[in-house]
């Protein structure tokens, strides 16, 4: 999982991307064309062609074809689970430290 969180979090390392992504999630499962995040975020085609073939590769979005239009979609499933790869141990050193406070007082 360290690689795939690595990947996933890298995809998301920009603003600009960052901005597609939530564009993506506000949209919800239905996803958005690529014209239509292009209206959405005021990027250049080139720009935001560049995005999301970075967040496609670290599999925070995916890309599926509709006739001439391709439909890009938040990756809900991948998102949460990197989402729990980070809360995941969350406090467990501070917990652990007041076990052993509770046990030796």
């Amino acid at each position: 999982m360290w690689d795939e969180a690595a990947s996933g979090f890298a995809a998301m390392g920009s603003v600009a991307r960052l901005k597609v992504l939530r564009t993506l999630v506000r949209a919800g499962r239905p996803g958005l064309t690529v014209g239509e995040i292009q209206q959405r975020t005021d990027m250049a085609a080139s720009t935001l062609a560049h995005h999301l073939k970075a967040l496609t590769a670290g599999g925070v979005i995916e890309q599926t074809r509709q006739g001439r239009q391709t439909i890009n979609c938040a990756r809900y499933d991948h998102l949460e689970a990197l989402a729990q790869f980070i809360i995941a141990e969350c406090c467990a050193d501070q917990c652990g430290h007041d076990i052993q406070e509770t046990d030796n007082g």
